[in-house]
């Protein structure tokens, strides 16, 4: 069998990336070798984060009376998760339900007085003046009645404020109040993820030129499992802030399927970072022998291949790391 000298293969172990260009051939027959480009994909770790993150306040002052959630727990809009009371609105409440029992009977006693004065008015025996009086004492005592019942209408709304509302649909993130506990008027009862989850990236400052809203990416495996073999789903970048931090440009993902994800849970993102060179085979030129991968060219030569797997139109693909030439002639085993 032709050897090659020692120059000739040094090049091919260290040649750069190149791609196939050509159109898979059946097996036994040669393909080409030409460079092109093809496009970059990194990986990059993403976090489960919601999108929006909602507080549910206490909006009056009093002992939480009922607790009705928990961390985890699922919440619809408007549920009632907690009850917060306040004795003094109920000490308050009592009074003017007094005053307004009292107040009832001032107002039934001014229009008995007005009844009366009314008929000696019309007997001649009362003057207009006292029927003047009289009308003025009824018009009074009615209003008085009505500010009082005012007055418990607000304190009747302040107490049935009290009752704690989820301001939206989501999981519950954290709990950090219990039944007994005292509150202030607008301190946070619960914290609540919204029910649509993303993922959040953060990327390396020299790669956010090739990142842009809109653009579709790879997700990976549940998990941080080094291998992308469970890269199948895809997402879509929902938003590119405009700062960068820590040299690290952060973005946002849309992707379905997130909702038994926890939040704070990592996973791999696969993203396009621009173009390289890089080869390509069938994976039907590529055979393994003694734990070690090999192409075999078409003179008879054989290149070691270090490679990864890849589709390519449905078809398995190798992509060849080192060790092939633009030009050379690869063959099926």
């Amino acid at each position: 069998m032709y050897v090659k000298s020692d120059q000739e293969t040094l090049m091919r172990r260290l040649a750069l990336l190149f791609v196939l260009a050509a159109t898979p051939a059946p097996a036994g027959e040669p393909i080409v070798i030409h460079p092109t480009q093809v496009s970059d994909r990194k990986a990059v770790i993403a976090t489960v984060e919601p999108v929006h993150q909602l507080m549910a306040r206490a909006r009056i002052g009093g002992t939480i009376a009922a607790l009705s959630i928990k961390e985890g727990d699922d919440v619809t809009a408007g549920e009632t998760i907690a009850q917060v009371t306040d004795t003094k609105l109920a000490l308050q409440m009592q009074a003017l339900d007094s005053r307004i029992a009292s107040q009832k009977a001032t107002r039934d006693q001014a229009r008995t007085d007005l009844d009366r004065i009314a008929e000696l008015a019309r007997r001649g025996v009362s003057t207009p003046k006292q029927l003047d009086q009289a009308r003025t004492d009824l018009d009074v005592a009615e209003r008085n009645l009505a500010a009082m019942k005012g007055d418990r209408d607000v304190i009747a709304q302040q107490a049935s404020e009290g009752a704690v509302l989820a301001p939206g649909a989501g999981r519950a993130l954290s709990v950090p109040v219990s039944v007994g506990r005292v509150v202030l008027p607008g301190e946070t009862i619960a914290t609540l993820a919204a029910d649509k989850y993303i993922l959040r990236l953060q990327l390396p400052e020299r790669h956010a030129r090739f990142l842009r809203a809109g653009d579709k990416v790879s997700i990976g495996a549940r998990g941080l499992a080094a291998d992308d073999s469970g890269a199948t789903r895809q997402g879509r970048v929902r938003l590119v802030y405009p700062e960068i931090q820590g040299g690290r440009v952060i973005a946002d993902v849309e992707v379905e399927g997130l909702g038994d994800y926890f939040i704070g849970e990592r996973t791999r993102v696969y993203i396009d970072a621009g173009k390289r060179k890089a080869v390509k085979l069938p994976a039907a030129y590529v055979y393994r022998r003694a734990a070690v991968n090999y192409v075999r060219l078409a003179d008879g030569d054989e290149v070691v291949e270090p490679g990864e797997a890849d589709d390519v139109n449905g078809a398995p693909m190798v992509e060849i790391l080192s060790g092939l030439v633009d030009g050379d002639k690869v063959v099926a085993p």
